[in-house]
């Protein structure tokens, strides 16, 4: 007698299906980590050069050339900043501070203001003239 046997169906595993996932993963992890690259950048917005506004719910901080400080025209001493910020801030609806300086200033002293601004989430623009 003759027994027949069965197919057996060896398994198969196709390998393209695998190649796809491997490659979108690959184009995926490119595209996120040029994306972390630019997270340490610092948003600045410039005026326009072809107009002036003015806003008034705006506070205006200048650092003038001997490193004094002033908030809204009214001379403020560096360690009375924060305090006289954050109450200029407290009347206006709107938190929202143009950083203006000197060219001779040092980035300290410009740092040091945004710093107060960042803590306490307040907008930064600083204030530059077009070339």
């Amino acid at each position: 007698m003759d027994f027949k046997t069965r197919n057996k169906i060896t398994p198969n595993f196709n390998m393209s299906s695998m190649t796809d996932v491997v490659f979108l993963l690959l184009i995926f992890f490119m595209i996120a980590s040029t994306l972390a690259k630019n997270l340490n950048t610092i948003d600045v917005k410039l005026p326009q050069a072809k107009g002036k506004s003015e806003n008034r719910e705006n506070i205006g901080v200048s650092i003038d050339g001997k490193n004094r400080f002033y908030i809204d025209g009214e001379f403020v001493s560096k360690k009375n900043i924060k305090n006289e910020l954050i109450t200029k801030l407290s009347k206006s609806n709107k938190r929202v501070v143009i950083l203006r300086s000197d060219s001779k200033v040092p980035i300290k002293e410009i740092v040091y203001v945004m710093d107060i601004a960042n803590k306490n989430s307040i907008k930064v623009v600083l204030a530059v003239k077009e070339k």
